[in-house]
C-alpha cells in the first residue's frame, strides 16, 4: 500500500473529484453531509473559518493498494481511520472515498486540518509520516508491499497529463541511468527523448545541490520522480556502476599473460631442487663429452692433409741432407 498527499487548495474542487468521478463511492463522512458535494464542501468551510490564517487546510491524501488487492469496505474503513488517526488528524472532519476507476485500488481521504476546537493540526512532514504509516500498516494488515515501480502494472492513458509525465521521466531514466558513467551523458540520453534536466546551484557559485526533470509544460524535482533518482541519489548509483565496472573479470589472454611468468618461476624452482648425485652425474658425463670433443679436434690438426699435389724435392727429407752437404762443401771465406 501506498500513501501520497496531494495539495489541495479548494475544498469544493477536491469534493467533487472525489465524491463525482465515476466509480467513485463513498465509504464514510464524519462532520459533514456526503449526499451533496456543495453542502460537503460548505461544512469544511464553515469549520476553517474557525481559524481564517489557516489557508491550507484541505488535507487530501491517496492510499493506493496493489493491484489486484480487494480488501473489503469495512477493512478499507478501518485502515482509513488507523491512517489519520497515527497521522494526528483527529477530532475533525473527513470524508473517505473508494475509487475503482484504476487498475488498482485507492482510496480518496479528505480532512479538514482545523478541528472540531478551532485548532490547527499540524501538517510538518506529513508526507513522509503517511508513507511511514502506509508501511505500518501494510504490515499490519498483510497487505502487498509496494517495493518499487512495477512499469508493467502501470496505464499511462488513465493517468492525468501531470502524472504521465513524471512516469514517462520515470522510465527514461531507469532505462538509461545503467548505460552512464556520468550526469552530462545521462543529460544527454535524456534531451534525445525530450526531457531537459535542470540543476540547482548553491548561491552565485557552479557547486549542484538539486537536480529537476522538466517534459513539456511540467517539472519535477528527482525526489518526486522516484526517491533513488535525486541528485545523491544518482551520484550514489552512478559510482556504484563505476566500482562493479572496475571489479569485473580481465579476459582470458590477459589471465594467461599473467600465470605465464608463474610457470616459468616453478620451473626453475624445480631445476634447483634437482639431488646433488644427479648433478655430480650430469657433470662427469658433460666433461667426458668436452674431453672426447677436444681430442678429436687435436687429431685433426696433427693429422696431415691429403692432397693430390706432389710435393717439391727441396722439401723432402733427401733433398734437405743434399742442400746441407752442398753447403758444407763451399770454402770459408
Amino acid at each position: 500500500m501506498i500513501s501520497k498527499p496531494v495539495p489541495a487548495r479548494s475544498f469544493y474542487h477536491t469534493c467533487n473529484y472525489i465524491a463525482n468521478k465515476p466509480g467513485a463511492e463513498i465509504l464514510i463522512a464524519e462532520g459533514v453531509r456526503s449526499h451533496d458535494v456543495k453542502l460537503m464542501a460548505e461544512d469544511f468551510e464553515r469549520q476553517r473559518q474557525l481559524h481564517p490564517s489557516k489557508e491550507l487546510a484541505c488535507f487530501h491524501g491517496i492510499l493506493s493498494f496493489y493491484p489486484g488487492e480487494n480488501p473489503s469496505d469495512e477493512i478499507m474503513t478501518e485502515i482509513a481511520g488507523k491512517y489519520l488517526q497515527r497521522l494526528g488528524i483527529t477530532n475533525t472532519q473527513y470524508v473517505v472515498s473508494k475509487h475503482t476507476d484504476k487498475a488498482h485500488l485507492h482510496l480518496h481521504i479528505v480532512a479538514n486540518m482545523v478541528n472540531n476546537d478551532g485548532e490547527v493540526i499540524s501538517d510538518s512532514w506529513i508526507g513522509l509520516r503517511g508513507k511511514k504509516v502506509a508501511q505500518a500498516l501494510t504490515k499490519e494488515y498483510k497487505l502487498i508491499p509496494a517495493i518499487k515501480k512495477n512499469l508493467q502494472l502501470t496505464h499511462l492513458e488513465a493517468m492525468n497529463e501531470l502524472e504521465a509525465g513524471k512516469y514517462k521521466i520515470y522510465t527514461a531514466i531507469a532505462e538509461n541511468l545503467p548505460h552512464c558513467q556520468t550526469l552530462e551523458e545521462l543529460e544527454t540520453r535524456l534531451q534525445q527523448q525530450r526531457i531537459e534536466t535542470l540543476y540547482k546551484y548553491k548561491g552565485q557559485t557552479q557547486e549542484k545541490q538539486g537536480i529537476s526533470f522538466k517534459i513539456g509544460e511540467y517539472s519535477f524535482k528527482g525526489s518526486q520522480v522516484d526517491r533513488k533518482f535525486s541528485l545523491a541519489g544518482l551520484r550514489k548509483s552512478l559510482a556504484l556502476q563505476e566500482k562493479e565496472h572496475l571489479q569485473e573479470p580481465r579476459p582470458v589472454r590477459q589471465q594467461q599473460q599473467v600465470q605465464q611468468p608463474e610457470q616459468k618461476l616453478s620451473l626453475t624452482r624445480r631445476r634447483r631442487t634437482v639431488p646433488k648425485e644427479e648433478q655430480k652425474n650430469d657433470l662427469s658425463a658433460l666433461t667426458t663429452e668436452l674431453m672426447k670433443g677436444a681430442a678429436g679436434i687435436i687429431d685433426d690438426l696433427l693429422k696431415p692433409e691429403d692432397t693430390h699435389e706432389q710435393v717439391p724435392y727441396e722439401f723432402t727429407l733427401e733433398g734437405y741432407l743434399r742442400g746441407q752437404r752442398k753447403q758444407n762443401r763451399r770454402p770459408k771465406r
